[in-house]
């Protein structure tokens, strides 16, 4: 008696195609920053600090190779994102080398965009505490498989450390669940975005020719 052939078994294409694209769309706080052409951040800085508080959100369009070819192919616009620390001036942040802290000027100049957010959950009380959580974590590693989902203790990628460091205060007020993966562009729907730069250098230069007499 012959035996029944086994089904060929197609594998997931488009599973697969979905998870190459997700770590690669979301690696891009993991790679460098490759700065094409420098840019001066005064006024950016300048409005940047009239709006910012610590435990806000820095989300930002850095200038990466990934970075640029998915906000391209894609057309989203972010690619990292940070918490701000007012006391220091300083932003912490989770890159490959791990979570660590910048000053927020040179935070800035690698960014082609940037947005400011408030967190929903942001109280005078609970502020301070964010900064201290996120300075506590200054030194832990980069969570690459977070990039995927699978989230590992003590480990965090960039967008994953900035949610982290509210979930102490978040209560029962999470009103838009956090998925497993969260994309710096998705920010917003857990915090009020109060400056946009829409893009670094436009606007910087006042138009002369639209200058009064």
């Amino acid at each position: 008696m012959k035996s029944k052939s086994q089904p060929y078994l197609r594998p997931p294409w488009s599973l697969i195609f979905l998870f190459l694209w997700g770590c690669f769309f979301l690696s891009g706080c993991a790679v460098k920053a490759i700065v094409k052409e420098p840019q001066p951040v005064e006024l950016n800085l300048e409005q940047v600090r009239a709006v910012i508080e610590s435990g806000d959100w820095l989300v930002t369009r850095e200038t990466t190779i990934p970075g640029n070819f998915f906000g391209t192919l894609t057309n989203m616009p972010f690619s990292h994102a940070a918490v701000y620390d007012a006391e220091n001036d300083q932003v912490i942040e989770s890159e490959r080398h791990g979570v660590h802290q910048s000053t927020l000027e040179d935070f800035l100049a690698r960014a082609s965009r940037i947005w400011v957010l408030k967190p929903v959950w942001a109280t005078p009380e609970t502020r301070p505490l964010v900064v201290a959580l996120a300075r506590s974590l200054v030194g832990r590693p980069y969570d690459f498989t977070g990039l995927i989902g699978l989230n590992l203790d003590d480990r965090y990628y960039c967008s994953e450390l900035v949610i982290s460091v509210w979930k102490p205060f978040m209560g029962d007020t999470v009103t838009n669940t956090i998925p497993p993966v969260v994309a710096p562009g998705q920010l917003h729907h857990w915090g009020r975005v109060v400056y946009d730069s829409i893009e670094i250098g436009l606007g910087r230069v006042p138009d002369k020719t639209q200058e009064k007499p």
